[in-house]
């Protein structure tokens, strides 16, 4: 019985830490790759409401505040409200903002798509959350956290990410924030300012992304 329990023990902590390793090595996945300038193909996804949604569709934005983000991610569950006070503010200055969720659905079975209708029902969302379920959106911008954002602008009639990084610089307490960093970028873009902090570090759940 002692045996069976040690060879037990000894499996579920392997297990374990096999698990934090390639969390780690997820975390550090696009550290040093930088995507600020990089084009953003026009992409087009499901949103809640069934309907198939583009860049194109919004054929006057200036830019777009993009958030991948998830179901089941407790960190990511902490911006819900700032998420909407985001898009209300900017969607009226021609930046409107995108929810996406790239998780992997075999992994995280609270990720399927109408656990994201769900979701955004309970939690009131004014603002699409898309189903990228082939995972090919968050590849092409290298988002490795939930939640992710990025800023992209249009330029010479191409969106360009001029900001990636976390929102802000307080998940836990909004009243805290000292740096809104998502917003600020917005801003500076609006003025026609280049982006003086256009790059963070992303908080939160690991993206995992199949081969």
């Amino acid at each position: 019985m002692k045996k069976w329990l040690l060879r037990y023990t000894f499996h579920s902590v392997a297990i374990l830490i096999v698990l934090i390793i390639l969390i780690v090595l997820q975390s550090f996945r696009y550290e040093n790759k930088s995507v600020i300038g990089t084009t953003i193909s026009d992409f087009s996804l499901r949103n809640i409401d069934g309907k198939n949604l583009a860049l194109k569709d919004y054929a006057d934005a200036k830019g777009f505040i993009v958030i991948f983000t998830c179901n089941h991610c407790p960190f990511a569950k902490l911006y819900t409200k700032r998420l909407n006070e985001l898009n209300t503010k900017y969607k009226a200055l021609g930046v409107p903002l995108l929810a996406i969720n790239s998780m992997d659905t075999l992994v995280y079975e609270d990720e399927s798509y109408e656990k994201m209708q769900q979701r955004a029902k309970s939690q009131k969302f004014n603002f699409p959350y898309l189903y990228d379920n082939m995972q090919i959106v968050g590849k092409e911008f290298g988002a490795d956290h939930t939640p992710h954002a990025y800023v992209i602008w249009k330029k010479n009639n191409q969106w360009t990410i001029e900001y990636s990084g976390a929102i802000d610089d307080n998940g836990a307490e909004p009243t805290k924030v000292t740096n809104a960093f998502v917003a600020n970028a917005a801003d500076e873009l609006l003025q026609r300012k280049a982006v003086s902090m256009n790059e963070t570090k992303s908080i939160g759940c690991a993206i995992f992304y199949r081969k």
